[in-house]
């Protein structure tokens, strides 16, 4: 199965575990000029700018979270809450995706 794919099977099983948990999705693979927001979700007033990471292990999945794809994501956050007037507050959060087992990491930071 290509990456791409298995991207999609990640992003679309972190969707339905926000669901469950209470999330509202927002958007999905929102692409600007800086990169790519996997998943925007809401819960009470705070947007949450989720990255979803697949691996064959949670070591793998969590070290493909580096500090250049923080800042380019920070970037295309900020673009996108211009964009879309928001004035909410916001974290970026993580999904760690390994096989059936899905891991919520809150407020990641740089």
């Amino acid at each position: 199965m290509h990456s791409k794919a298995k991207g999609d099977i990640a992003e679309a099983k972190g969707v339905k575990y926000l669901c469950s948990q209470g999330y509202t999705i927002i958007d999905r693979n929102v692409y600007n000029r800086f990169g790519e927001i996997d998943i925007i979700a809401r819960k009470e007033h705070v947007l949450h700018f989720v990255e979803v990471k697949s691996a064959q292990s949670y070591e793998q999945a969590v070290n493909n979270i580096t500090r250049s794809k923080l800042q380019k994501l920070n970037r295309a956050i900020q673009t996108y809450l211009q964009q879309k007037k928001y004035s909410l507050d916001y974290c970026i959060d993580a999904l760690i995706v390994v096989e059936d087992e899905i891991e919520w990491i809150e407020n990641i930071t740089l």
